[in-house]
């Protein structure tokens, strides 16, 4: 199988690691299949894919899509390395506000799928970070959603010793318990 399937501590979270085969010339991987995916319990349908580019020290996140628009994610660092969160948001559930944190990077080729109900964010770590990702849904503004990227009462370590580079829209957002 050319994946590696590693449920987290918050089990819907999975890291995946694909096989990759390399040599002198490079290497090849296979990024998505959705038979071995699906086979494994991911089976979402993903509907778009998105590629963004982030420098040194930029944080972005905690962002999500509120009901009926959410969207589960499968994220990879294609260039540079990250620190990739995933936060449950959903309200039921009892790991509500806890999270998961790994590093993804263009070295480990890992990914991370992040279900539906979860808040994303992640802080680049090197020069320059790219992300592809697929979603489970389309971007609907109208329910984009955040929460706070140092919210004390979920208390994320990301390990970096500099103030983070945000967006304005991400420094006005929510704490977790004032999120609808």
């Amino acid at each position: 199988m050319p994946f590696e399937f590693e449920p987290q501590r918050i089990k819907d979270v999975i890291l995946v690691k694909p096989k990759v085969f390399g040599d002198n010339r490079g290497f090849f991987l296979e990024s998505y299949k959705k038979s071995d995916f699906f086979a494994n319990g991911i089976t979402v349908e993903f509907n778009q894919d998105n590629h963004s580019k982030s420098t040194a020290h930029v944080l972005r996140g905690l962002h999500y899509q509120e009901a009926p628009h959410g969207q589960a994610k499968l994220v990879r660092c294609s260039r540079g390395r990250i620190y990739d969160v995933a936060v449950d948001i959903r309200k039921n559930s009892p790991t509500f506000g806890q999270y998961v944190k790994v590093e993804l990077s263009e070295e480990n080729k890992h990914m991370l799928f992040i279900p539906e109900g979860f808040a994303h964010g992640f802080v680049v770590l090197s020069d320059v970070a790219e992300l592809l990702y697929k979603a489970s849904g389309e971007y609907a503004p109208n329910a984009d959603r955040g929460i706070i990227w140092n919210d004390k009462d979920i208390n994320i370590d990301w390990e970096i010793d500099f103030e983070p580079i945000l967006s304005e829209k991400d420094k006005k957002q929510p704490k977790l318990k004032d999120i609808e």
